[in-house]
């Protein structure tokens, strides 16, 4: 860049220096491509996949010993579970997207939400927004408009998850120091309301020298992500139900302590953010919550099974998706033909 400047005209010299945003644009311009890169691509895929295949890895003797116990029929029924589970987080935050205005078919959405998802096993919790703003891009969804439905995503599975654990347990055994969670309850109530929810998008989008919504979001579109969002906390309770009854679980009382104890130890390890993906955090409130019912040591297998249950479907959803985007088009059409395209 020269050194010489050139003089604002009369009257605007207090102005923002002008070349602030165009500098920021052109940074973009260069790094984006960049990003969005096939061998970067590649290489983010294969360093989340083998992280996470290492995070299963590193628990495998316990799980081994666990699976011998649990039979190949609940744990099967365990994975599809988990997989029916995160279809119902993907369909929330698609939800969400197209409530801000970019409607994605199916089959793009699943290739945005569960490749980006495998950027939680890095370090970080940024990962996934970025790879979701991205894999979003490729189908013309404006990155700051990807972001906020992945953020506004998060937020909504925490506020169902407390809103499930508060419907299911009324009280959390050996696990009343976490108890303050459920008093977010009403501040993200009040935090989602479409009319503060746009009021505050607008000036964090104004702030980051963003476009401003090209819609507001409506109760229609929040009360149908949180809908999904509620669902996928049933069926990832329902996992956890067929491991701790297999494992002689009274059926009846389970019920209520899978699904509300899965999604309050989530929430719980969700909050505490020092621990990646609630590492630990999740599994003693798990373990505390299935524990009456189950004793320590087999609530801890069914806790350790959980995870890697999860780690796996995270696996096997990214691996279907990749897949699924890569078929062949009718007539040769490239995958470019899914693009939506911008009204």
């Amino acid at each position: 860049m020269s050194d010489r400047q050139v003089a604002p005209p009369a009257g605007r010299r207090n102005s923002r220096p002008p070349g602030n945003a165009a500098a920021q644009r052109s940074r973009w311009a260069r790094i984006g491509p960049l990003l969005s890169g096939r061998p970067v691509r590649w290489g983010f895929v294969a360093v989340t996949v083998g992280l996470g295949g290492y995070a299963v890895a590193r628990e495998w003797t316990s799980v081994r010993a666990a699976l011998g116990d649990l039979g190949f029929g609940s744990v099967a029924g365990a994975l599809l579970s988990v997989l029916a589970a995160m279809v119902m987080t993907m369909q929330a935050w698609r939800v969400l997207l197209a409530g801000l205005g970019s409607p994605l078919p199916v089959r793009a959405a699943a290739r945005i939400m569960f490749i980006g998802q495998l950027g939680k096993y890095l370090p970080g919790s940024v990962w996934p927004v970025l790879a979701q703003m991205e894999l979003g891009h490729a189908y013309q969804v404006p990155r700051h408009r990807s972001a906020s439905a992945s953020v506004l995503a998060m937020v909504v599975s925490l506020l169902s998850g407390l809103l499930t654990a508060l419907v299911t347990l009324p009280f959390v055994a050996q696990a009343t120091a976490y108890l303050w969670a459920f008093a977010l309850i009403p501040v993200l109530l009040a935090g989602l309301h479409p009319r503060i929810l746009n009021t505050l998008l607008g000036r964090l989008l104004r702030i980051a020298r963003r476009p401003p919504l090209d819609q507001p979001l409506s109760g229609r579109v929040m009360a149908g992500a949180l809908a999904w969002s509620c669902s996928s906390w049933v069926l990832f309770g329902l996992q956890i139900w067929l491991l701790a009854t297999r494992l002689g679980a009274p059926a009846g009382r389970t019920v209520l302590l899978a699904v509300g104890g899965f999604a309050f130890a989530w929430s719980v390890g969700f909050l505490v953010v020092f621990a990646p993906a609630g590492a630990g955090i999740r599994d003693v409130l798990l373990v505390a919550v299935l524990g009456p019912v189950l004793g320590v040591g087999s609530a801890t297998a069914v806790a350790l099974v959980s995870r890697a249950l999860m780690t796996g479907g995270d696996l096997l959803t990214a691996a279907l998706a990749a897949a699924s985007s890569r078929a062949p088009h009718p007539r040769g059409r490239a995958e470019r033909d899914d693009v939506p395209q911008i009204r």
